[in-house]
């Protein structure tokens, strides 16, 4: 018996809706990035390198500011630009609730001289993509887009709004994220994608020591030579690579080779080396050139070779007093080891760990003198004022010593913080990472400061997996493609279950 045609319309209709009602999970989502999205991302990528968003730098940051607002609407989003953040929007339902995905555009400076590629042209090279800010933070800036996209177009229905959050100067002043909370709503909770795989539950404090010295001599020269000029290092944040000290003989017949034959009979620190650049015309100096190796100053501190505390110690005893040689002094003090022994701290906690130097850079200050920077990762107990106090009494200490009249200034606005490891958010996070990778992870404590210090209810997670040496603010800083892909995989996963679930109470509580 033929059905009634309306009968028979119904039918075809509850068979369309059927067929069409593919459930659609993480699973498809990944697969959806897998086969449209994933040749986009290197692309992507090497687009946004070759933005130079170093500090100062604000046509390179307004144009890159304009392409992720262009290329969010060609994907679908909403985007706007605040001031210091661009706002992406992947919006939910009505008065969803919101969860943020955190990245910052901007990137450390580069010494073009000492990359093997050219450092803002996004170089694809074996599998590998080389340039300043591919794995910080710029490939998490493009993995998070793309990640958003595969969760648009083949995701659950959404429960809550996504919004990426794209920071402008989270590498120097670090005031963007208070600039937008003054007019803007934190998201409920926020992924930052500036660290470790898993899960971030513990971040030191960032401390600046800084301290100036008048360059020249602070007595009559009891040398034929003089300390011509001090420079090293780019950053306090960067393991330095490169200190150069040039001298000037200043009396008589240049006679170097007594002084360079003392110094090349130094043995220098393992992975640093010693270049000696001589002109004998109308100069008359010696410039001497140590190399090491830079490295993240806070996550990869011990992959690095500083330049500076090995040229610090090359030349200790050799030089005439001068502001200069109390620089380096110094340096040989906060560098006796990369853990603070120098210093006087000694903690090593279980859990948090060492404190962590790095004796950055030295490099000429607007008031013509000369600036030393030292950043120090911070665990607790000890605060910002009892670590500022500490550290002020070791220079008045060292000047009355020394008869140096370093003065002392420094960043001390920071604080650890930490999350429970047992905490909701944390368990989905880790369940995630694991139901990706097939295998379980352990949270992170992290030597540097993320986002999550800045903007309220926001931990660190990804886009890097441990086990491997972090490249950020390295030279030649460089990323595998498949770990690009799987970070973006992980991703996709996390916002599946996050943004398509009911709103997480309590997120950062049992």
């Amino acid at each position: 018996m033929r059905p009634a045609p309306a009968a028979a319309s119904a039918v075809l209709a509850c068979a369309l809706l059927i067929g069409c009602a593919t459930p659609r999970g993480p699973a498809e989502a990944r697969q959806y990035y897998e086969k449209h999205l994933a040749s986009q991302l290197v692309p992507l990528i090497q687009q946004a390198v070759r933005f130079p968003t170093v500090q100062g730098d604000f046509k390179a940051r307004d144009e890159q500011k304009a392409w992720l607002i262009a290329l969010s609407a060609k994907l679908g989003f909403v985007a706007h630009d605040t001031g210091k953040f661009v706002e992406i929007e992947l919006p939910g339902p009505q008065g969803a609730p919101v969860l943020g995905l955190v990245v910052h555009g901007d990137v450390q400076p580069v010494d073009e001289k000492a990359w093997s590629v050219p450092p803002f042209d996004g170089t694809l090279k074996d599998g590998t993509l080389y340039g300043r800010g591919v794995a910080d933070d710029k490939g998490p800036l493009v993995q998070a887009l793309l990640a958003m996209d595969a969760l648009s177009k083949a995701g659950p229905p959404r429960t809550h709004t996504v919004r990426l959050l794209v920071g402008s100067d989270e590498e120097s002043d670090n005031l963007d994220a208070k600039e937008y909370l003054k007019t803007h709503a934190a998201p409920d909770y926020s992924l930052v994608l500036d660290y470790l795989f898993p899960v971030v539950v513990g971040e030191k404090a960032w401390t600046g020591l800084y301290l100036k010295a008048t360059p020249g001599p602070r007595s009559m020269a009891e040398l034929p030579f003089r300390v011509e000029s001090l420079k090293a290092g780019l950053s306090p944040s960067i393991v330095p690579d490169r200190a150069e000290l040039t001298l000037r003989w200043i009396r008589g017949v240049p006679a170097w080779g007594t002084l360079l034959e003392k110094l090349r009979a130094r043995p220098m620190p393992e992975g640093t080396r010693l270049e000696v650049v001589e002109d004998y015309g109308e100069n008359q100096t010696i410039a001497l050139v140590v190399h090491g190796k830079s490295a993240h100053g806070g996550v990869n501190l011990e992959g690095g070779r500083n330049a500076l505390v090995a040229l610090a110690r090359l030349v200790d005893g050799v030089l005439p007093a001068s502001g200069e040689n109390d620089l380096l002094a110094f340096a040989r003090l906060a560098g006796q080891d990369l853990y603070g022994a120098g210093f006087g701290l000694t903690e090593d906690d279980p859990v948090w760990g060492h404190y962590l130097v790095n004796v950055g850079c030295v490099l000429p200050a607007e008031d013509g003198r000369l600036e030393m920077k030292i950043a120090l990762r911070r665990p607790p107990p000890t605060t910002a004022q009892e670590i500022k106090a500490h550290l002020r009494d070791i220079v008045f200490r060292f000047n009355a010593r020394t008869g140096a009249n370093l003065a002392f200034d420094g960043y001390w606005d920071d604080e650890p913080l930490s999350f429970d490891p047992d905490g909701k958010l944390v368990k989905r996070l880790l369940a995630a990472h694991a139901r990706t990778t097939g295998s379980e992870g352990r949270p992170a404590v992290a030597g540097g400061g993320t986002y999550a210090k800045r903007i309220p209810n926001s931990i660190a997670f990804g886009m890097w997996f441990p086990g491997k040496p972090y490249p950020g603010h390295d030279v030649d800083e460089q990323i595998s493609v498949e770990d690009l892909h799987q970070g973006t995989r992980i991703l996709i996963e996390a916002l599946c279950d996050i943004a398509c679930g009911p709103k997480i109470e309590e997120a950062f509580e049992k």
